[in-house]
């Protein structure tokens, strides 16, 4: 929403894990809300990611704009409500691109990666083991194992 927790999270896991494996793809993260454009990660997610091996405190929170309907090949997005914020201002050709993360990556259980904005620590590194999840079953995926 405001690409300062789950996103940023999700993006600095796949650059580590996506490099780790020598699959070469761009990342990115964006909030489908202008709260925060401009702002570092919250420091809640900073701590969890940077003390998992997963660099994040060089994110700077931006609003997705209409190039990245051209630019990236999925849109992927944490829960439902962005999910319906993202297909709403999508381009017609765009919208079968967009999609929820988790079931796009392949991961059997939770459909949404869940807001740790208003939880506590528990919650942030609930949040970035399910992006490390997430981001595992996509590269099975990508490579076919």
């Amino acid at each position: 929403m405001g690409n300062i927790c789950r996103s940023p999270t999700v993006a600095a896991v796949a650059r580590v894990e996506f490099a780790r494996v020598g699959i070469a793809v761009e990342v990115d993260s964006a909030g489908t809300e202008d709260y925060h454009v401009g702002a570092s990660a919250d420091r809640r997610s900073i701590a969890i990611a940077e003390a998992n091996g997963y660099p994040l405190a060089s994110h700077r929170a931006r609003q997705v704009c209409a190039a990245d309907f051209s630019r990236f090949d999925h849109l992927l997005v944490m829960d439902r409500i962005n999910h319906r914020a993202l297909l709403d201002i999508a381009p017609k050709a765009a919208r079968e691109r967009v999609a929820l993360f988790l079931p796009f990556a392949g991961i059997d259980g939770p459909v949404e990666l869940p807001d740790p904005y208003y939880g506590g620590q528990a919650d942030f590194q609930r949040a970035l083991d399910l992006a490390r999840d997430g981001i595992g079953a996509l590269i099975e995926r990508l490579s076919g194992s």
